[in-house]
């Protein structure tokens, strides 16, 4: 589950790799957001843990992006009994995963919240690939309001400029659960994988940078028979959605869900060098909004998602060793699905005792198998006090 947890990889992500064979672009307000980009973006997953703990909290600092406005109407997230949970044993953890907050809900009502690190209520922390499961639940709303009229159409539909490559054919469920057939390399470590490549080389003038890429990719597998985790198709599927609605994937969140649902606080969506939201990654969010992207699909997302959407989004559509992932949700075992990051970013909810967990971290590795494994440790007890 190695990819599991890479979400990004600031090469490929904000186009920082060597650009010899570009000519340099004229100055331009794009062209200077691109160089921020690179100068600070290729250094994230380098950061000291002081510089990941000074930027975590403060990313619209530093990299351009774009705002999810908040409505007035609040949703409460009302106190609930306090978890039978030692208070020594919650800093224990706190301090050993480098956690600057944490909150528990239960029946949406909150039985543990706690912050660290200078991170407060009033605050917000990156997101890295917890973002991922948000712009599905963008696909699930395009759908409700009909841009979108079914995931089993063809993502051609929606994106042309990939007719005559390896997605035809290729569904937009096939999509959503990186399955769609098309070959790619992962490998952060290979100055050669496509995550390092896909911004590396010039576009033709008038095309989406991640759809030049990903159309030239071959066709290796039948589609829907094996899942391999891509993070250029996350990004496909933003392209998909601002092309299905015609608007900022920033605007339509903050339609459909943050000023729907309740959300409290303004959010913060990282741009990519084009100017469109990193649809697969880094968005900033308050602790309990994270906390109420757990209770919406709880709740079912009505007026949001069609009816049942959540419930097929968060099941296991493809398996791979060790696990399981749904609609840009990975499911665990035990029924618990997750929408998770690097450097210890997580939601996990179980539908059995309707609780989420939210996890903002900074943890001194972007992957760690032995705090992931303590991590889940820890989520076992809360679940075991949360049914006392």
């Amino acid at each position: 589950m190695r990819t599991a947890w890479i979400a990004l990889s600031a090469v490929a992500l904000w186009g920082c790799a060597p650009r010899a064979e570009m000519p340099a672009p004229a100055p331009a307000p794009a062209a200077q957001d691109e160089a921020r980009l690179c100068q600070v973006g290729a250094a994230v997953l380098f950061w000291s843990q002081e510089e990941r703990l000074r930027n975590f909290p403060a990313m619209e600092k530093i990299f351009p992006g774009n705002t999810v406005r908040a409505g007035g109407k609040v949703r409460p997230l009302p106190d609930g009994a306090p978890l039978p949970l030692a208070e020594a044993e919650v800093d224990a953890f706190m301090k050993a995963q480098s956690v600057a907050g944490l909150i528990v809900l239960q029946d949406g009502k909150v039985r543990l919240e706690r912050y660290a690190l200078g991170y407060s209520r009033e605050g917000r922390w990156t997101s890295f690939s917890v973002a991922k499961s948000v712009t599905s639940t963008l696909v699930g709303a395009a759908i409700r309001d009909g841009y979108i009229k079914s995931l089993d159409e063809p993502v051609t539909k929606y994106i042309p400029d990939l007719a005559g490559a390896g997605y035809d054919g290729v569904t937009i469920k096939q999509l959503l659960t990186m399955t769609s057939g098309v070959k790619w390399n992962e490998d952060y470590t290979d100055p050669n994988s496509d995550v390092a490549r896909m911004f590396a080389e010039a576009v033709p003038a008038g095309q989406d940078p991640t759809v030049a890429y990903m159309r030239k990719l071959p066709r290796v597998e039948q589609p829907g028979a094996k899942f391999v985790y891509k993070t250029g198709e996350t990004n496909l599927i933003g392209v998909l959605v601002r092309r299905a609605t015609g608007r900022k994937l920033a605007d339509y969140l903050s339609e459909k869900v943050w000023r729907r649902y309740g959300m409290e606080r303004d959010a913060f969506w990282m741009t990519d060098q084009s100017g469109a939201e990193v649809s697969g990654c880094c968005l900033s969010v308050s602790l309990r909004d994270y906390a109420r992207i757990g209770q919406l699909t709880l709740d079912g997302g009505k007026g949001i998602v069609p009816e049942g959407w959540f419930a097929d989004a968060t099941r296991t559509h493809a398996t791979f060793p060790g696990g399981g992932y749904g609609y840009q949700w990975w499911t665990l075992p035990g029924g618990f699905y997750a929408a998770q990051g690097i450097f210890g970013q997580v939601i996990l909810v179980d539908p059995a005792t309707r609780l989420v967990m939210v996890a903002s971290s900074a943890w001194p590795k972007a992957t760690d198998t032995d705090m992931r494994n303590a991590r889940l440790a820890f989520a076992l007890k809360v679940l075991d006090a949360a049914k006392k």
